[in-house]
């Protein structure tokens, strides 16, 4: 429902970012932070994630959370969540404060779309230990849609959440968080899942990337989201969508990046040595491709759907 409108309107407000063969950008969505319950998703690959974050900081990403970030239907009093992953938000502070981090709101924290509402939760942090409030990410702009625009080719890559037109979670969500807030959330701690989600209902999210397909063949743009949880990377002559996947996966995290003008996506899981340790491992599930090959501007014929 609406997909187009809603689509297009996201790529015209979006914030607009340049990228050429020295930037380094990593996109990561559906993290679903919690309280640290056992509802709480994130807390099964919190370490990995972690690991991953500080991989990204070393080596000079800047970090683009796409939606879903903090679990706000399920905790809206957000300095719970902070407390129950306080490693995480250090690590993305360091982000921040280098200016490397751009946050974007999708269904589950699309709270952040109010101004108010960031700058009581997200500019200060309780220190429990001292008893008192400190500066944290304060300034932070959470934003909607993000723009790459190639310095010297032009060509243009839109990421957005991906909820967009998925009538129950963008234009009927509180109906759809009511029901997560009050009922499903609860399931949650023995693995039951929502099964109107587009991560559990396969029609309905062939639905949502087919809708999302039909955009980038009008529009002739590369588009990176997340949303339905399922990791998505085109074929060789398909349309450019990409799609971060999540992290809540039982014990690996998926993630796009984008080093100067090469894409790929990667995986990050727990993996046993030759002695027997356990060790978190990056490895590159598609590509690298230049994205000069994903450019559909100056094609004669589209891509298959």
């Amino acid at each position: 429902m609406f997909t187009k409108q809603r689509l297009t309107g996201a790529y015209e407000g979006a914030r607009v970012e340049p990228f050429d063969e020295t930037t380094k950008y990593v996109f990561i969505s559906d993290h679903h932070r919690g309280d640290g319950s056992l509802s709480d998703e994130f807390t099964r690959n919190r370490n990995i994630f972690q690991y991953a974050l500080e991989y990204y900081y070393r080596n000079s990403f800047t970090y683009v959370e796409a939606g879903d970030g903090d679990e706000l239907w399920e905790y809206q009093d957000v300095k719970h969540i902070k407390n129950a992953h306080p490693a995480v938000f250090s690590t993305i502070k360091q982000f921040f404060d280098e200016d490397r981090f751009i946050m974007m709101w999708g269904n589950h924290n699309i709270y952040l779309k109010d101004p108010s509402y960031v700058e009581r939760h997200y500019y200060t942090n309780y220190d429990e230990y001292y008893e008192t409030f400190y500066s944290f990410l304060e300034g932070l702009k959470p934003i909607e849609a993000l723009v790459l625009k190639h310095t010297r080719t032009g060509q243009e890559i839109l990421t957005v959440h991906g909820h967009q037109g998925d009538a129950p979670n963008d234009q009927f969500w509180v109906l759809t968080m009511l029901s997560l807030k009050y009922f499903w959330r609860f399931l949650h701690a023995f693995g039951i899942r929502n099964p109107s989600s587009p991560v559990k209902n396969i029609s309905r999210r062939h639905k949502i990337e087919k809708n999302y397909s039909k955009w980038i063949s009008e529009n002739k743009m590369m588009l990176i989201c997340g949303h339905t949880h399922r990791f998505k990377y085109p074929r060789k002559n398909a349309l450019p969508y990409f799609n971060t996947g999540c992290c809540v996966y039982p014990t690996t995290i998926t993630a796009i990046e984008l080093v100067g003008e090469e894409i790929q996506l990667v995986r990050w899981h727990v993996k046993s040595d030759e002695e027997g340790s356990l060790n978190v491992v990056r490895s590159v599930m598609r590509g690298p491709d230049n994205v000069k090959e994903f450019d559909l501007r100056d094609l004669t014929e589209s891509p298959v759907l």
